[in-house]
């Protein structure tokens, strides 16, 4: 992918919870199905049903499928009625950052200062052991 996606669908949030750890560390939002098993307080956007019913998961995924597509195609025939421009202004466009590109930031530098933290602490772990 050349950019972060603008959300992420996901069938079992139980089940994918690293997909759903990853998406909120880079502050995408989340559509999930969400059965009793679950915890919606994760979820940004919360679709009820069955995730383990591959009937209730098909119907789910098609339709989503179905909206994606639908929305996409609004989008172009706008570009094509205001003769090439978008009918509102993308962040990128004006010069500004998108939300999830200073997520990516942030969490890159986060993961540069754990790894710079780290000899430290070996190094005090090696020291108590040596003085045990």
């Amino acid at each position: 992918m050349r950019k972060l996606p603008a959300a992420v669908f996901i069938v079992d949030p139980k089940k994918e919870n690293i997909a759903v750890k990853e998406a909120r560390k880079l502050a995408i939002p989340i559509v999930a199905i969400v059965d009793s098993n679950c915890d919606p307080d994760e979820i940004d956007y919360v679709i009820p049903g069955n995730d383990d019913a591959i009937r209730a998961i098909r119907l789910f995924a098609a339709r989503i499928a179905d909206a994606c597509i639908e929305g996409r195609a609004l989008y172009e025939a706008s570009l094509q009625e205001d003769g090439g421009e978008a009918a509102f202004e993308h962040p990128e466009a004006a010069g500004g950052e998108l939300p999830a590109e200073a997520a990516v930031e942030d969490y890159d530098e986060g993961v540069e200062e754990e790894a710079q933290a780290e000899p430290e602490d070996k190094e005090a772990e090696e020291s108590e052991e040596a003085l045990a």
